[in-house]
């Protein structure tokens, strides 16, 4: 896989979870931007997030990965995302 391939699946995976913030929350979100620290988002949100990422990528997060941490910016959702689908890259 090269460079390019990583960088336009992890920002497909940002412009999906994107949308899917900005249909709920109307808000349209920058990838570094702390979702929690904003106010806007909830940690009880979060869990709609984890369904969310598991449903629309096909991913079990779970564990340690349950962090609040792997959800609080689009980068980092995306980086869990891009982490999990590794071992199903030749799939």
């Amino acid at each position: 896989m090269t460079d390019s391939t990583i960088t336009s699946s992890v920002a497909d995976i940002e412009q999906r979870i994107g949308e899917f913030l900005k249909a709920k929350t109307k808000t349209t979100w920058e990838p570094e931007v702390d979702l929690f620290a904003s106010g806007t988002v909830s940690s009880l949100f979060a869990m709609e997030l984890v369904v969310f990422v598991e449903g629309t990528f096909g991913v079990t997060v779970e564990g340690a990965d349950l962090a609040l941490d792997n959800f609080r910016t689009l980068r980092s959702m995306s980086s869990l995302v891009t982490r999990l689908r590794g071992g199903d890259a030749g799939a």
